[in-house]
């Protein structure tokens, strides 16, 4: 822990701070640096000291770190909701599911985790491909999130973050495959194919979710079959769905070009969830535009490539993207994202809103700083 020292903020005290002979010293895991970032944001003009909304941080970021200390950084950071990781694409450090779905006093002690802190688990993630044809991926994928919802169910959990996946093309193929824009006829028939799939599995997930009590919020990101907002409701109305919804992730909207506040007001009470994640349209957009696949494969012996399946992981960016994630309010200010939360605390004032980090251009510890600082000053300006 590193002190900083500052004058007494007129406001409330920032979260592991002490107040003596004049002086409020802070202590913040990340450093003196970050620290003085945190202090900076107790002013009292840009913090109420009752928030709309829960406000939190989805720990993914913070997988090289045990709960318990992944904790205590979005603690000193004034965070209260939290959101873990428990299979999918990558592996769920903060969320052992087999120990916790055999024990009813391991899940005791792993909410204590939460509670002891002033903290709530708000949110299951699973996110990955489900109804990828390849069997070492989609089977697995699946399985994650149907022990995720009898989780979530036991844990007392009300939702599950997850993605829609995407088939293969026709029922013999191997890989999955995304239609972009289907102006060829050709491509409404492998659509056709693909929501009939997709109908048929999500029929049964939404059954599951109902007899756990829980609701399965989908993030709409390319890539999958249910992308943007009417991709989204076309798969709830296909089914009738009565436990499925969205999650709104603002990122993937904003590089596609669309109105986030719109989308928020447009689905309406499919809404059940929120990420708290910025994005940036950059100057490679000029020759690439957002639909870009120019990345490079990352070596299969590198020690930090992040799966997404056996044998799979993610690319490298290319150097001048068109896109790319920055910490929250540095691609939209702050009155963006007042207005961003004052539209789900429209269609719910106690939604959970987390802050999902991948900025790679700063630290993880110093960007959900800056993230939660600046999620707490448009939160106050509600």
């Amino acid at each position: 822990m590193f002190p900083y020292q500052i004058a007494k903020p007129d406001g409330p005290l920032p979260p592991n701070a002490t107040f003596d002979d004049g002086l409020c010293t802070l202590d913040h895991p990340g450093g003196a640096a970050v620290a003085e970032t945190v202090a900076r944001q107790y002013d009292s003009t840009e913090r109420n000291s009752i928030m709309p909304l829960k406000l939190g941080a989805y720990t993914a970021c913070l997988h090289d770190r045990p709960l318990a200390e992944a904790l205590e950084v979005l603690k000193a950071d004034g965070l209260t909701s939290v959101e873990v990781n428990t299979g999918g694409f990558i592996p769920s450090p903060h969320c052992h599911v087999d120990a916790l779905l055999a024990s009813e006093q391991a899940r005791r002690g792993y909410l204590a985790e939460f509670s002891s802190r002033g903290m709530e688990l708000t949110g299951l993630n699973c996110n990955g491909n489900p109804l990828n044809p390849l069997p070492g991926v989609g089977p697995k994928h699946s399985d994650d999130l149907r022990r995720t919802i009898e989780l979530a169910g036991l844990l007392g959990v009300r939702n599950i973050v997850t993605m829609s996946g995407t088939p293969g093309s026709d029922p013999d193929a191997r890989y999955p495959s995304w239609v972009v824009n289907p102006w060829d006829g050709v491509y409404m028939e492998v659509l056709d194919y693909q929501w009939d799939v997709a109908a048929r599995y999500w029929s049964e997930i939404d059954a599951l979710a109902r007899a756990s009590d829980v609701r399965v919020a989908i993030e709409m990101h390319p890539h999958n079959l249910a992308f943007s907002p009417v991709t989204l409701r076309k798969l709830v109305d296909l089914i009738g769905a009565t436990n499925i919804g969205a999650e709104m992730d603002p990122s993937h909207l904003m590089w596609q070009g669309m109105d986030v506040v719109a989308c928020i007001r447009w689905l309406g009470p499919l809404v059940f969830h929120a990420a708290a994640k910025d994005a940036m349209i950059t100057p490679g957009v000029d020759i690439r535009g957002v639909l870009d696949t120019s990345f490079e494969r990352v070596p299969a012996n590198d020690p930090d490539k992040v799966p997404t399946g056996y044998g799979y992981w993610c690319n490298a960016w290319p150097a001048n993207p068109a896109w790319r994630f920055v910490a929250v309010g540095i691609g939209h200010d702050v009155p963006y994202w007042t207005e961003f939360l004052r539209a789900l605390a429209e269609i719910n004032p106690d939604m959970a809103v987390n802050i999902e980090h991948e900025d790679a251009s700063i630290s993880r510890i110093e960007g959900l700083t800056i993230a939660a600082g600046n999620l707490r000053a448009a939160a106050a300006n509600m």
